[in-house]
């Protein structure tokens, strides 16, 4: 008890310290209502003070609430003073630009930001409105600027919000000019950001200078540019925003680039920080994309798009008939429809990767080609095939953008995560907008022949094999489970897979918390997720296509990877 009491005053003297020091009334007032509510508020007041956030795969993510463990305006002078500093410390000059999304705080966080770097003596831009992250991404190698800021939680709940930082050539090099912090940036930027002062002595300016349309103009034609301009368009596209900024972005490009203006969900197509209609804003999410599936079943398109809220991911979804004839009619008798219904599948992030890497393969691009650790080993045997030089790297696109070390011009890089580089000349990151186009551009070449996205993968299957992927994820409310599960495995590491002796075991620590197990059909990947407090088992098997008969692999592939989760889910004690 006395134990426990002496925790709880150290608690107290924590909070009383940050009270006096954080400049926002309404976080000052909501941290004063826990430390009214103690001692039964006392495992919310730990969790506040569990530690400050840290740069992970895709920078400072967390939830919008007071305390050094959570994204606040406290939080986020502070992290704007420590980059600033340490951009001055390492000779950057420049300005910084600044972008938001639609979240709650995110426009009052990225204003902060302009007047911590203006109070500085830098000049700081801010994009015109909330506007997706690869606009942003953009702008810094476009506007020349020493580094960015986009204020965003991407594809998190709606209670949280995030805080990603982008280098410009001065301080990334040419490789990562526009992509996001890596070692040893990301180090050196924390150290800074924890040797700030009191906020009360970090001098502010003003908002800094608010940047014209004409950015986002310039983003658009870009966008457009990426695809063929002589190529079809005739092509019927059903798409969603979830509530995101991907919206006006995403139709204004599919314009300039002479396509169909899709048809929008109309209860998601505008920004709402609330995301009322979906229950997780991410379209990997099941139900996600149910209102999208009906919008494309009622308007006759050839395929469904959806973005994550802040644009830089892109998911598509199939259409394809349900069974034989004979099974339609009897569908459609049972539910008093017609036989011409038809079924959606969204397409797996692999899927989608290959796809758009043999599109531009097909089209005459050559150079580097690059996926992740966790990715399908799919293209890995295309660029094998094709004689194209190949990469794979740590997740997350601050890498992929990297791959190669510059011994080949990036052209593709991918994630099986949704997140697409099919331009890295414009973005080097990943841009649901430039995807979304490149599918499209995809799918309406194949329509003009009578063909579709599912034949093209059919083509590539019966090529090299039936990759088949899929994904053990398991979220948790106590980070320490994850912990403890990777401790499992290492501990008891499986030495087969489906019968089959594991043939390489690799751990990829210290450099990442990752476990990598093969066999000569399948391939597991384990590692904790750098943005969501999940733990992934990222599964393949590779089923050869006899007598080119894909469906029949296509079964084998599916059975094989559903015993494989099995094994994998008691292997971590799942």
């Amino acid at each position: 008890m006395a134990a426990e009491t002496t925790d709880l005053d150290e608690l107290r003297e924590q909070a009383r310290r940050w009270l006096d020091d954080d400049p926002d009334p309404t976080s000052r007032d909501e941290l004063r209502g826990v430390l009214d509510g103690l001692p039964a508020s006392g495992p919310d007041l730990a969790d506040r003070f569990a530690g400050p956030l840290t740069f992970g795969t895709a920078g400072l993510r967390g939830p919008l609430r007071a305390g050094p463990n959570g994204m606040n305006l406290a939080v986020v002078t502070q992290a704007a003073a420590g980059l600033v500093g340490w951009l001055a410390a390492e000779g950057g000059t420049g300005p910084l630009v600044i972008g938001y999304d639609a979240r709650h705080g995110s426009r009052a966080f990225a204003e902060r930001t302009a007047q911590v770097a203006t109070g500085a003596g830098r000049p700081a831009l801010l994009l015109p409105r909330p506007l997706p992250t690869p606009v942003l991404a953009y702008a810094v190698r476009q506007l020349g600027a020493v580094a960015g800021v986009m204020v965003t939680a991407s594809h998190n709940p709606p209670q949280d919000n995030g805080y990603k930082v982008y280098l410009g050539a001065q301080l990334g090099g040419e490789l990562g000019a526009g992509a996001q912090i890596v070692p040893p940036a990301d180090a050196g930027i924390e150290a800074a950001i924890r040797a700030v002062g009191p906020l009360a002595q970090v001098p502010l300016g003003p908002a800094g200078e608010v940047l014209g349309d004409d950015l986002v103009a310039s983003y658009v034609a870009r966008a457009a540019g990426v695809i063929d301009p002589d190529g079809p368009r005739d092509l019927k596209v059903a798409y969603t925003p979830l509530h995101g900024v991907g919206g006006s972005v995403l139709t204004a490009a599919f314009a300039r680039a002479g396509f169909p203006v899709p048809g929008v969900v109309p209860e998601q197509a505008e920004p709402d920080p609330t995301f009322p209609t979906v229950s997780f804003p991410n379209p990997e999410e099941p139900g996600a994309v149910d209102r999208l599936v009906a919008l494309a079943e009622s308007t006759g398109a050839d395929i469904a798009i959806a973005n994550d809220p802040d644009a830089d991911r892109c998911a598509v979804v199939v259409c394809g008939e349900v069974g034989s004839a004979s099974e339609r009619r009897e569908l459609a008798s049972l539910a008093g429809g017609s036989e011409d219904r038809r079924s959606w599948r969204m397409l797996r992030g692999d899927e989608v990767g290959v796809l758009l890497a043999d599109h531009l393969m097909r089209r005459g691009v050559t150079g580097l080609y690059a996926t992740t650790i966790v990715s399908s080993s799919l293209l890995r045997a295309m660029c094998a095939a094709r004689g194209l030089p190949y990469d794979e790297t740590l997740t997350g696109f601050k890498w992929i953008v990297r791959a190669g070390g510059g011994s080949a011009p990036l052209v593709f890089g991918y994630e099986e995560a949704l997140g697409y580089c099919v331009a890295p000349e414009h973005v080097r990151d990943k841009d649901g907008i430039t995807a979304a186009l490149s599918v499209a551009e995809l799918a309406a070449g194949l329509k003009a022949q009578g063909r579709t996205l599912t034949d093209r993968l059919d083509e590539l299957a019966a090529e090299f094999g039936v990759h088949h992927t899929d994904q053990l994820s398991v979220r948790v409310d106590d980070l320490r489970v994850i912990a403890r599960t990777m401790e499992r495995i290492r501990a008891d590491t499986p030495t087969t897979l489906l019968g089959h002796p594991v043939i390489e075991s690799t751990d990829l620590l210290p450099a990442a918390d990752v476990v990598i197990l093969r066999t000569d059909a399948a391939r597991v990947v384990i590692r904790p997720s750098g943005t969501e407090p999940k733990l992934k088992a990222y599964l393949e098997v590779v089923a050869p296509v006899v007598d080119g008969n894909v469906p029949a692999a296509r079964q084998r592939a599916v059975a094989a990877v559903s015993a494989l989760r099995a094994e994998i889910a008691a292997a971590l004690g799942l």
